[in-house]
């Protein structure tokens, strides 16, 4: 019953249904019953109800077959940290999808840089992360974690690092039309780096820039090399200068003991603190959703005294008054205007409901907006990979909304939410909407996941300038202001 109940739409009932009367015990079992109208036998079970489990067993068979970036970068970084300290190893990288920073992976790849492979390979196969040796070439070599995931290894020689770098990070997509590109001016380019053909001499290939340069373009940065414009751009000088960590001014979306948290405000403070950041907005829950303690305006109104006396101590650090507030059917809000004018800032989020048409979430998500003191919109789509598909959405009217009203919409950096995705976000970047990544931290060591948020938001092409996370507090707050007198009137 419990791994029936990971498949999403699938509730306790009807998983005690499935065990009792068809001794269903495994997904793969209830996916072949599915197909065969078996299901179609039990009482309340029509068609529609079996497909809609087929379509929920395909959703959970998508998040099991490639890893979310929550698990790959931390495990790449561990890794990468022991083969650095390798004798002779000179340079260390991930490569594949996981440097192109894509929501999900296959299998992790990784890139060294030695003129001693055969020590590089058995510190790798010997490694407390390899539970089973798959390959164990000389450049080459693959390996099986605990958990499951393949780790492939290549070590290169040094003066060749940067061409291997370019041409294993891919994509396969951009990599043709490098190989077009090189073809016309009279060269080859491969993992070796980039030759004349006539002469099958090398002109570069050391470092990752010159294979770019030696191609007449400028770097690409990895998260954009996906054949979406990226080339053309380069050979123009129409590249993004893309959002980088130092651009990032605070975090918003952040929850609490207050709500479903686990640290209390002032562990949150510290935490902010210590990363450099000038503020960090406090959005616990609005009281309607009581599965996550959603707070009272009696109990909303004692954290914001409590933030108060946490900033009074702080010399440049600030925590942000504000809540993460439901957007109730017809759209009105959780709390009441009156309320929600006393706070920094506001995140309005829908959390029930997903099953209504495109028409009414789309309106659902615009009443919002139009609300003077609505911040930011949360996850917009409601995502959650693996286990939740979007809801449908009117993404171009919605992105409409956020220009008229002056509403940002977020990039959900939790891994498995990722809401807006990449392509979500460059839709609505290149629509003129102001964007931020918040990581919806439910404990302070996610916070950390910042880093997943900037890999959607440069994969989206953003600039700092159209993140709200830049802006320092000061202007954030103006930001903010300027909505609430247009609107509020």
């Amino acid at each position: 019953m419990l791994e029936l109940l990971e498949v999403p739409g699938l509730g306790p009932k009807t998983a005690k249904l499935l065990t009792e009367r068809l001794r269903i015990s495994s997904v793969e079992q209830l996916e072949r019953a599915a197909r065969s109208h078996r299901l179609q036998r039990l009482p309340g079970f029509q068609a529609k109800k079996e497909e809609n489990l087929l379509k929920g067993v395909a959703v959970l068979k998508k998040g099991r077959e490639r890893m979310h970036l929550g698990v790959a970068l931390p495990l790449a970084r561990e890794l990468l940290a022991r083969l650095q300290r390798v004798p002779g190893v000179t340079a260390v990288s991930t490569a594949g999808s996981l440097r192109r920073m894509k929501e999900t992976i296959g299998d992790l790849d990784l890139l060294v840089a030695s003129r001693a492979p055969e020590r590089v390979r058995d510190a790798f196969c010997r490694s407390p992360f390899s539970a089973r040796v798959l390959a164990a070439g000389p450049t080459k070599s693959s390996i099986l974690t605990p958990d499951g995931l393949q780790v492939d290894l290549r070590v290169v020689a040094p003066d060749g690092f940067g061409a291997a770098l370019q041409y294993f990070t891919g994509s396969k997509e951009h990599n043709v039309r490098l190989r077009e590109l090189a073809i016309r001016r009279g060269l080859k380019v491969n993992e070796y780096g980039v030759f004349r053909t006539k002469t099958n001499r090398r002109i570069a290939g050391r470092e990752e820039d010159s294979v770019y340069r030696a191609l007449g373009l400028a770097w690409i940065p990895p998260e954009l090399r996906e054949d979406g414009g990226e080339i053309d751009a380069a050979k123009t000088g129409r590249l993004p200068t893309l959002v980088e960590p130092r651009d990032i001014r605070g975090d918003f979306h952040i929850h609490t003991t207050w709500s479903d948290g686990s640290d209390s405000l002032e562990t949150v403070a510290k935490a902010g603190e210590r990363l450099g950041y000038q503020y960090l907005a406090i959005c616990d829950h609005s009281p309607s959703l009581k599965v996550a303690h959603g707070m009272t305006v009696q109990r909303l109104r004692r954290q914001m005294t409590q933030i108060r006396t946490l900033n009074a101590r702080a010399a440049r650090f600030r925590l942000l008054m504000g809540a993460e507030v439901d957007i109730l059917a017809d759209g009105r809000m959780d709390y009441p205007d009156k309320v929600l004018a006393e706070l920094d800032f506001v995140v309005g989020a829908i959390h029930s409901g997903f099953r209504q048409s495109e028409a009414v979430l789309t309106r659902r998500l615009i009443a919002a907006m139009r609300n003077p003191y609505v911040t930011l919109i949360a996850h917009p789509t409601g995502r959650l990979m693996g286990q939740r598909e979007p809801y449908p959405l009117d993404l171009d009217a919605v992105c409409a909304a956020a220009n008229d009203t002056g509403t940002a919409l977020e990039i959900n950096a939790y891994p498995k939410r990722l809401d807006l995705s990449d392509a979500a976000a460059r839709r609505a970047g290149d629509a003129g909407v102001m964007l931020a990544i918040s990581t919806d931290t439910h404990s302070i060591d996610q916070l950390d996941h910042m880093a997943i948020g900037l890999g959607v938001a440069r994969r989206a092409w953003l600039s700092p300038r159209q993140l709200l996370n830049c802006l320092s507090r000061s202007r954030l707050l103006a930001w903010i202001a300027r909505k609430r007198r247009r609107l509020a009137g």
